[in-house]
């Protein structure tokens, strides 16, 4: 696996994110029954917006997941928690798999996001809210060194408010890689 980013242009790739989307895994995405237009018009307003930054990660040049960074000073949470200077928050989403499972994918995917994050000197933590009933990325979340901080209402939905530290997320990625069971990991 070899993960590289590049900005996401909405017109280009709006069919493909189309596909993802509108999977049922991708449920918590909110986009189950948007039309490619929808897309379209959603990642338009995201691109344009100054804050909020859609990029898409490609593994061997294959698209493969989406990631979006924003500034948590300028979102919803502004309102509901106390915005650090070097906060940066993030959404991911996994493309559905080409072929046959592979375990640990999504968390090199979610690893290698984090690491992109963390290059840049001013990030301090990351911020994340995902749906609070998805469990299966909370799970990850703590994998990777994300701290729960409580339930918070959003527009949208109730989300688990979590945050990583650099030093977090080096410890965590420390005990990924001296893990005998990372090989047969779920995520």
């Amino acid at each position: 696996m070899t993960f590289t980013f590049r900005c996401l242009d909405p017109e280009t790739d709006a069919a493909l994110l189309h596909s993802w989307v509108t999977q049922p895994y991708a449920s918590f995405w909110g986009m189950l029954g948007c039309s490619v237009d929808d897309v379209v018009a959603e990642y338009s307003k995201i691109q344009s917006s100054g804050h909020h930054h859609a990029l898409l990660g490609l593994d061997d040049g294959v698209p493969a997941f989406l990631m979006e960074e924003y500034v948590p000073s300028l979102s919803p949470l502004a309102a509901l928690y106390s915005v650090q200077p070097g906060d940066v928050g993030m959404h991911l989403l996994v493309a559905p798999p080409a072929g046959p499972a592979r375990p640990g994918y999504t968390a090199a995917v979610m690893e290698a996001v984090l690491e992109r994050l963390f290059t840049a000197a001013d990030v301090e933590r990351i911020v994340v809210e995902p749906d609070a009933r998805n469990t299966k990325i909370q799970a990850l979340n703590t994998r990777l060194g994300f701290e729960p901080a409580g339930i918070v209402q959003l527009p949208d939905k109730q989300a688990l408010l979590s945050f990583c530290t650099r030093e977090a997320f080096h410890s965590a990625r420390t005990g990924l890689h001296s893990s005998p069971i990372r090989q047969g990991a779920p995520l």
